[in-house]
């Protein structure tokens, strides 16, 4: 599939370009690395800020058509992954997958409850516990919305031959562990403010 942008028009759209946020070398050197090789790696940045700007605006547009914040469509979408999985939901599970606490997770679940889109019932086996699970109302929604676009992905990942999709899988991979926020490398408030 060709980009929707070319030459200059690329170069000047992409924010994400290296000698555009980085021209004093603070942050990447570039000493030895040949400028086409930078560029390229530009575009790469480019094609996965295009991709964010993708699924920001699919989460936009979901978010608005479901009345839901980011929060309430991850919890369906929990929801819906362990219920075609056969898991039950309860909001010890759902806490620990969103990371959130007890309370809030009371609070989510009065208010999807309230709007209609998830069931509360007693645990089969444990009768402290509640199950979970997102009203058919809800799953058919989602599945013909944000489960529609999203499943497109599909279609992108199988187009690549196996040997592709193994270095895209390996480079998502690596991104993600080099981007990945330690304890060390993350200013807390104080030392933020201090500059």
């Amino acid at each position: 599939m060709q980009d929707k942008f070319t030459g200059e028009e690329q170069d000047r759209s992409n924010v994400y370009d290296l000698d555009s946020n980085d021209p004093e070398q603070r942050l990447v050197s570039r000493t030895g690395v040949d400028p086409a090789q930078v560029q390229h790696i530009g575009m790469l940045m480019g094609a996965l800020g295009r991709l964010r700007d993708a699924e920001q605006e699919l989460s936009d547009a979901s978010l608005k058509y479901m009345r839901l914040n980011e929060t309430d469509m991850r919890a369906l979408h929990f929801l819906i992954v362990a219920g075609n999985r056969g898991d039950l939901a309860t909001p010890g599970t759902i806490a620990s997958h969103l990371k959130i606490s007890s309370a809030s997770t009371t609070k989510l679940l009065d208010r999807l409850e309230r709007a209609g889109h998830i069931v509360r019932r007693a645990h089969p086996t444990d009768r402290r516990a509640l199950a979970i699970s997102i009203t058919p109302e809800t799953h058919e929604a989602a599945m013909n919305t944000v489960g529609k676009q999203h499943a497109k992905r599909f279609h992108a990942a199988a187009r690549l031959t196996p040997a592709e999709r193994d270095v895209v899988i390996r480079f998502l991979d690596d991104m993600a562990s080099e981007i990945r926020i330690g304890s060390d490398e993350w200013p807390n408030q104080d030392e933020a403010g201090a500059n």
